[in-house]
Protein backbone atom coordinates (compact mmCIF):
# COMPACT_ATOMS: atom_id res chain seq x y z
CA UNK A 1 0.00 0.00 0.00
CA UNK A 2 1.05 3.45 -0.80
CA UNK A 3 0.09 6.50 1.44
CA UNK A 4 0.90 9.88 1.10
CA UNK A 5 0.39 11.68 4.95
CA UNK A 6 0.09 14.71 5.43
CA UNK A 7 1.85 16.30 8.32
CA UNK A 8 3.96 13.61 9.29
CA UNK A 9 6.41 15.27 10.93
CA UNK A 10 3.67 16.26 13.59
CA UNK A 11 2.66 14.54 16.88
CA UNK A 12 0.32 12.12 15.67
CA UNK A 13 1.43 12.12 11.89
CA UNK A 14 4.57 10.90 12.88
CA UNK A 15 3.08 8.20 15.29
CA UNK A 16 1.37 6.98 11.86
CA UNK A 17 4.80 6.74 9.70
CA UNK A 18 6.31 5.18 12.04
CA UNK A 19 3.57 2.69 12.41
CA UNK A 20 3.21 2.22 8.43
CA UNK A 21 6.36 2.25 7.36
CA UNK A 22 7.98 0.26 10.31
CA UNK A 23 5.43 -2.38 11.35
CA UNK A 24 2.89 -2.70 8.21
CA UNK A 25 5.61 -2.52 5.16
CA UNK A 26 3.07 0.62 3.48
CA UNK A 27 5.43 3.14 1.34
CA UNK A 28 4.76 6.61 2.58
CA UNK A 29 5.55 9.79 1.49
CA UNK A 30 5.49 12.11 4.46
CA UNK A 31 4.41 15.66 3.08
CA UNK A 32 4.94 18.58 5.55
CA UNK A 33 5.26 22.53 5.78
CA UNK A 34 7.86 22.05 9.33
CA UNK A 35 5.88 24.54 11.51
CA UNK A 36 6.78 25.62 15.21
CA UNK A 37 5.46 21.79 16.16
CA UNK A 38 6.84 19.46 13.59
CA UNK A 39 9.91 17.74 14.33
CA UNK A 40 12.52 15.58 11.61
CA UNK A 41 13.24 13.99 14.85
CA UNK A 42 10.62 12.09 15.42
CA UNK A 43 10.98 10.35 12.47
CA UNK A 44 14.59 8.64 13.08
CA UNK A 45 13.35 5.27 13.31
CA UNK A 46 12.33 5.04 9.95
CA UNK A 47 14.39 8.10 7.79
CA UNK A 48 16.66 5.58 6.09
CA UNK A 49 13.93 3.22 5.48
CA UNK A 50 13.48 2.70 1.62
CA UNK A 51 9.91 2.59 1.82
CA UNK A 52 9.82 6.43 3.76
CA UNK A 53 10.36 9.74 1.60
CA UNK A 54 9.98 12.99 3.02
CA UNK A 55 8.82 16.15 1.07
CA UNK A 56 8.54 19.82 2.61
CA UNK A 57 5.65 21.53 1.30
CA UNK A 58 2.48 23.55 2.06
CA UNK A 59 -1.22 21.46 1.66
CA UNK A 60 -2.15 25.24 0.62
CA UNK A 61 -0.49 25.02 -2.58
CA UNK A 62 -2.35 22.96 -5.04
CA UNK A 63 0.01 23.11 -7.78
CA UNK A 64 2.50 21.24 -5.37
CA UNK A 65 -0.14 18.77 -4.11
CA UNK A 66 -0.77 18.05 -7.15
CA UNK A 67 2.29 17.19 -8.42
CA UNK A 68 2.70 15.08 -5.39
CA UNK A 69 0.10 13.02 -5.97
CA UNK A 70 1.28 12.44 -9.54
CA UNK A 71 4.33 11.54 -9.06
CA UNK A 72 4.39 9.28 -5.92
CA UNK A 73 0.99 7.49 -7.21
CA UNK A 74 -0.30 6.77 -3.56
CA UNK A 75 -3.19 4.35 -3.37
CA UNK A 76 -4.55 7.00 -0.19
CA UNK A 77 -3.89 9.85 1.37
CA UNK A 78 -4.12 10.38 4.94
CA UNK A 79 -4.48 14.20 5.96
CA UNK A 80 -3.51 15.01 9.06
CA UNK A 81 -1.98 18.37 8.40
CA UNK A 82 -3.53 21.16 10.61
CA UNK A 83 -2.98 23.80 13.25
CA UNK A 84 -4.10 22.17 16.33
CA UNK A 85 -3.60 23.74 19.66
CA UNK A 86 -6.39 25.75 21.19
CA UNK A 87 -4.80 28.06 22.77
CA UNK A 88 -2.78 29.21 19.56
CA UNK A 89 -6.03 29.23 17.69
CA UNK A 90 -7.32 32.29 20.61
CA UNK A 91 -4.08 34.11 20.16
CA UNK A 92 -4.31 33.95 16.06
CA UNK A 93 -7.03 32.15 14.42
CA UNK A 94 -5.79 33.18 10.94
CA UNK A 95 -3.42 30.79 10.45
CA UNK A 96 -5.86 28.31 11.61
CA UNK A 97 -8.25 29.24 8.62
CA UNK A 98 -5.93 29.47 6.17
CA UNK A 99 -4.44 25.75 6.87
CA UNK A 100 -6.99 23.65 8.09
CA UNK A 101 -9.92 24.87 5.99
CA UNK A 102 -7.93 26.40 3.46
CA UNK A 103 -5.63 23.55 2.81
CA UNK A 104 -8.25 20.83 3.23
CA UNK A 105 -10.21 22.35 0.28
CA UNK A 106 -6.98 22.51 -2.08
CA UNK A 107 -5.84 18.96 -0.94
CA UNK A 108 -9.69 17.75 -1.97
CA UNK A 109 -9.22 19.66 -5.50
CA UNK A 110 -5.87 17.96 -5.95
CA UNK A 111 -6.96 14.97 -4.96
CA UNK A 112 -10.35 14.93 -7.05
CA UNK A 113 -8.20 15.72 -10.25
CA UNK A 114 -5.59 13.03 -9.21
CA UNK A 115 -8.35 10.13 -8.28
CA UNK A 116 -10.54 11.11 -11.63
CA UNK A 117 -7.51 10.82 -14.17
CA UNK A 118 -6.71 6.91 -12.37
CA UNK A 119 -7.40 3.42 -14.10
CA UNK A 120 -10.98 2.28 -12.67
CA UNK A 121 -9.89 -0.58 -10.68
CA UNK A 122 -7.18 1.96 -9.19
CA UNK A 123 -9.87 4.74 -8.65
CA UNK A 124 -12.02 2.29 -6.81
CA UNK A 125 -9.21 1.43 -4.59
CA UNK A 126 -8.52 5.45 -3.87
CA UNK A 127 -9.44 6.42 -0.52
CA UNK A 128 -9.08 10.19 1.10
CA UNK A 129 -8.91 9.93 5.20
CA UNK A 130 -9.43 12.88 6.57
CA UNK A 131 -8.38 13.01 10.70
CA UNK A 132 -10.58 15.43 12.59
CA UNK A 133 -11.31 16.00 16.21
CA UNK A 134 -14.16 15.65 18.79
CA UNK A 135 -13.55 19.41 19.72
CA UNK A 136 -15.99 20.43 16.53
CA UNK A 137 -18.63 18.93 18.30
CA UNK A 138 -18.52 21.50 21.66
CA UNK A 139 -19.11 20.67 25.18
CA UNK A 140 -21.11 18.04 27.00
CA UNK A 141 -22.53 18.42 30.60
CA UNK A 142 -21.88 15.47 33.10
CA UNK A 143 -23.66 12.93 30.92
CA UNK A 144 -23.27 11.20 27.59
CA UNK A 145 -20.48 10.75 24.89
CA UNK A 146 -20.26 12.34 21.55
CA UNK A 147 -21.54 9.91 18.50
CA UNK A 148 -21.12 10.20 15.03
CA UNK A 149 -24.16 11.56 14.41
CA UNK A 150 -23.55 14.17 17.26
CA UNK A 151 -24.69 17.73 16.32
CA UNK A 152 -21.37 20.37 15.65
CA UNK A 153 -21.20 22.55 17.81
CA UNK A 154 -17.53 24.19 18.31
CA UNK A 155 -16.36 26.57 20.55
CA UNK A 156 -12.99 28.01 19.84
CA UNK A 157 -11.03 28.90 16.63
CA UNK A 158 -9.18 25.53 16.28
CA UNK A 159 -12.70 23.46 16.78
CA UNK A 160 -14.21 25.57 14.22
CA UNK A 161 -11.90 25.54 11.69
CA UNK A 162 -11.91 21.24 11.84
CA UNK A 163 -15.33 21.81 11.88
CA UNK A 164 -15.65 23.67 8.35
CA UNK A 165 -12.97 20.93 7.03
CA UNK A 166 -15.14 18.36 7.87
CA UNK A 167 -18.22 19.93 6.24
CA UNK A 168 -15.70 20.20 3.19
CA UNK A 169 -14.53 16.60 3.09
CA UNK A 170 -17.93 15.12 3.39
CA UNK A 171 -19.34 17.99 0.58
CA UNK A 172 -16.44 16.45 -1.87
CA UNK A 173 -17.97 13.05 -1.59
CA UNK A 174 -21.29 14.04 -1.59
CA UNK A 175 -21.05 16.39 -4.71
CA UNK A 176 -18.43 14.92 -6.59
CA UNK A 177 -17.90 11.27 -5.13
CA UNK A 178 -14.87 11.55 -3.55
CA UNK A 179 -14.40 8.49 -1.50
CA UNK A 180 -13.82 9.91 1.32
CA UNK A 181 -13.86 8.89 4.91
CA UNK A 182 -13.63 10.74 8.40
CA UNK A 183 -12.44 10.19 11.76
CA UNK A 184 -13.26 12.13 14.77
CA UNK A 185 -10.53 11.66 17.81
CA UNK A 186 -10.36 12.50 21.43
CA UNK A 187 -7.32 13.79 23.04
CA UNK A 188 -4.18 11.86 22.07
CA UNK A 189 -0.73 11.25 23.93
CA UNK A 190 2.25 9.40 24.50
CA UNK A 191 6.10 9.98 23.00
CA UNK A 192 6.97 12.48 20.14
CA UNK A 193 4.78 15.61 21.91
CA UNK A 194 5.20 19.03 21.94
CA UNK A 195 5.38 20.41 25.10
CA UNK A 196 2.57 23.03 24.82
CA UNK A 197 -0.21 20.28 25.23
CA UNK A 198 -1.28 19.40 28.80
CA UNK A 199 0.73 15.72 29.54
CA UNK A 200 3.97 17.07 27.89
CA UNK A 201 4.17 20.13 29.32
CA UNK A 202 3.45 19.01 33.05
CA UNK A 203 6.11 16.28 33.02
CA UNK A 204 8.51 19.27 31.73
CA UNK A 205 7.48 21.73 34.14
CA UNK A 206 7.77 19.16 36.68
CA UNK A 207 11.20 17.86 36.04
CA UNK A 208 12.56 21.64 36.25
CA UNK A 209 10.72 22.32 39.48
CA UNK A 210 8.77 25.14 37.83
CA UNK A 211 4.62 25.97 38.51
CA UNK A 212 2.38 23.47 36.50
CA UNK A 213 -0.54 25.25 35.38
CA UNK A 214 -3.72 24.01 35.46
CA UNK A 215 -6.69 26.15 34.23
CA UNK A 216 -9.46 27.04 36.27
CA UNK A 217 -10.49 24.74 38.96
CA UNK A 218 -9.38 21.87 37.00
CA UNK A 219 -12.18 20.70 36.66
CA UNK A 220 -12.59 20.16 32.41
CA UNK A 221 -13.00 16.48 31.77
CA UNK A 222 -10.96 14.75 28.35
CA UNK A 223 -10.99 11.23 27.23
CA UNK A 224 -7.17 10.17 27.00
CA UNK A 225 -6.12 8.42 23.54
CA UNK A 226 -2.51 7.25 23.26
CA UNK A 227 -1.06 8.02 20.44
CA UNK A 228 -0.11 4.70 18.95
CA UNK A 229 -3.61 3.05 19.78
CA UNK A 230 -4.81 6.29 17.27
CA UNK A 231 -2.60 5.12 15.05
CA UNK A 232 -3.50 1.84 14.53
CA UNK A 233 -7.19 2.96 14.62
CA UNK A 234 -6.28 5.11 11.48
CA UNK A 235 -4.91 2.55 9.88
CA UNK A 236 -8.16 0.45 10.29
CA UNK A 237 -10.35 2.99 9.18
CA UNK A 238 -7.94 3.66 6.01
CA UNK A 239 -8.24 -0.03 4.96
CA UNK A 240 -11.63 -1.03 6.02
CA UNK A 241 -13.93 1.63 6.79
CA UNK A 242 -16.51 2.45 4.01
CA UNK A 243 -16.35 5.92 1.70
CA UNK A 244 -18.95 8.67 3.17
CA UNK A 245 -18.71 6.82 6.75
CA UNK A 246 -17.08 8.58 9.85
CA UNK A 247 -15.76 7.13 12.76
CA UNK A 248 -15.03 8.12 16.08
CA UNK A 249 -11.70 7.15 17.84
CA UNK A 250 -11.98 7.23 21.72
CA UNK A 251 -9.76 6.13 24.34
CA UNK A 252 -11.69 5.31 27.02
CA UNK A 253 -9.88 6.89 29.69
CA UNK A 254 -11.49 10.11 30.90
CA UNK A 255 -10.34 12.19 33.26
CA UNK A 256 -10.64 15.81 34.88
CA UNK A 257 -7.29 17.93 34.13
CA UNK A 258 -6.29 18.31 37.81
CA UNK A 259 -6.12 14.37 37.96
CA UNK A 260 -4.31 13.89 35.07
CA UNK A 261 -1.30 16.33 36.32
CA UNK A 262 -2.11 14.79 40.04
CA UNK A 263 -1.11 11.15 38.41
CA UNK A 264 1.87 12.97 36.72
CA UNK A 265 2.91 13.91 40.14
CA UNK A 266 2.38 11.14 41.72
CA UNK A 267 4.12 8.98 39.05
CA UNK A 268 6.91 11.40 39.29
CA UNK A 269 7.39 10.89 43.23
CA UNK A 270 7.98 7.37 42.58
CA UNK A 271 10.08 7.36 39.55
CA UNK A 272 12.02 10.01 40.59
CA UNK A 273 12.85 9.43 44.26
CA UNK A 274 15.55 11.95 44.18
CA UNK A 275 14.11 14.65 42.62
CA UNK A 276 14.79 17.84 44.87
CA UNK A 277 11.19 18.78 44.05
CA UNK A 278 9.11 15.84 45.95
CA UNK A 279 6.22 15.66 46.12
CA UNK A 280 5.91 17.25 43.04
CA UNK A 281 2.54 18.20 43.75
CA UNK A 282 3.31 21.41 45.62
CA UNK A 283 4.30 22.88 42.36
CA UNK A 284 0.43 22.75 41.00
CA UNK A 285 -0.95 26.27 40.65
CA UNK A 286 -4.47 27.39 39.27
CA UNK A 287 -4.42 29.64 37.23
CA UNK A 288 -6.97 31.88 35.01
CA UNK A 289 -8.87 29.38 32.46
CA UNK A 290 -9.00 29.16 28.73
CA UNK A 291 -11.65 31.72 26.96
CA UNK A 292 -14.60 29.73 25.63
CA UNK A 293 -13.09 26.29 27.45
CA UNK A 294 -15.20 23.44 26.79
CA UNK A 295 -16.18 21.59 30.07
CA UNK A 296 -16.11 17.94 28.82
CA UNK A 297 -15.16 15.79 25.70
CA UNK A 298 -15.98 11.91 25.72
CA UNK A 299 -16.06 9.64 22.82
CA UNK A 300 -18.36 6.94 22.26
CA UNK A 301 -16.59 4.27 19.98
CA UNK A 302 -18.83 1.57 19.34
CA UNK A 303 -19.10 2.01 15.49
CA UNK A 304 -15.15 1.61 15.07
CA UNK A 305 -15.30 -1.73 17.55
CA UNK A 306 -18.24 -3.30 15.74
CA UNK A 307 -17.55 -2.31 12.51
CA UNK A 308 -13.74 -3.00 12.18
CA UNK A 309 -12.99 -4.67 14.90
CA UNK A 310 -10.50 -2.04 16.85
CA UNK A 311 -10.10 -1.28 20.46
CA UNK A 312 -7.03 0.62 22.44
CA UNK A 313 -4.28 -1.39 23.54
CA UNK A 314 -3.46 0.78 26.63
CA UNK A 315 -5.53 1.92 29.60
CA UNK A 316 -4.57 5.11 30.55
CA UNK A 317 -2.75 4.19 33.56
CA UNK A 318 -0.55 1.77 31.35
CA UNK A 319 -0.11 4.07 28.73
CA UNK A 320 1.10 7.42 31.25
CA UNK A 321 3.04 5.59 32.67
CA UNK A 322 5.07 4.79 29.15
CA UNK A 323 4.57 7.91 28.39
CA UNK A 324 6.88 9.24 31.73
CA UNK A 325 9.13 6.57 31.08
CA UNK A 326 9.92 7.55 27.43
CA UNK A 327 10.40 11.42 28.51
CA UNK A 328 12.64 10.62 30.73
CA UNK A 329 14.61 8.28 28.58
CA UNK A 330 14.45 10.59 25.81
CA UNK A 331 16.18 13.95 26.81
CA UNK A 332 18.03 14.22 23.33
CA UNK A 333 14.47 14.47 21.66
CA UNK A 334 12.88 17.32 24.22
CA UNK A 335 15.57 19.32 26.08
CA UNK A 336 16.74 21.21 22.08
CA UNK A 337 12.75 21.82 21.94
CA UNK A 338 12.46 23.39 25.70
CA UNK A 339 16.01 25.29 25.28
CA UNK A 340 15.63 26.36 21.79
CA UNK A 341 11.95 26.71 20.93
CA UNK A 342 9.19 26.78 23.24
CA UNK A 343 9.98 26.89 27.04
CA UNK A 344 6.46 26.38 28.85
CA UNK A 345 5.13 30.06 28.13
CA UNK A 346 1.18 30.76 28.79
CA UNK A 347 -1.02 31.34 25.42
CA UNK A 348 -4.63 31.74 24.55
CA UNK A 349 -4.90 34.08 27.65
CA UNK A 350 -6.64 36.67 25.93
CA UNK A 351 -10.41 36.88 27.04
CA UNK A 352 -13.72 38.69 25.42
CA UNK A 353 -12.53 41.71 26.46
CA UNK A 354 -9.73 42.04 25.11
CA UNK A 355 -10.61 40.94 22.08
CA UNK A 356 -13.22 43.68 22.24
CA UNK A 357 -10.48 45.68 22.79
CA UNK A 358 -7.79 45.12 20.03
CA UNK A 359 -10.69 45.21 17.57
CA UNK A 360 -12.02 48.66 17.90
Amino acid sequence: MRVLVTGGAGFIGSAVCRLFVGELGAEVLNVDKLTYAANLASLKSIESNPRYRFQRADIVDRAAMAGLLRSFMPDAILHLAAESHVDRSIDGPGEFIKTNIEGTYALLEAAREYWGALPAERAERFRFHHVSTDEVFGSLGAHGKFSETSRYQPNSPYAASKAAADHLVRAWHETFGLPTIMSNCSNNYGPYHFPEKLIPLTILKALHGEAIPVYGRGDNVRDWLHVDDHARALHAVLTEGRPGESYNIGGEGERTNLAVVTAICDLLDEMQPQSPHLPHKQLISFVADRPGHDQRYAIEAEKIRRDLGWRPRETFETGLRSTLAWYLDNRWWWEPIWSQRYRGARLGAGSRADAEVASA
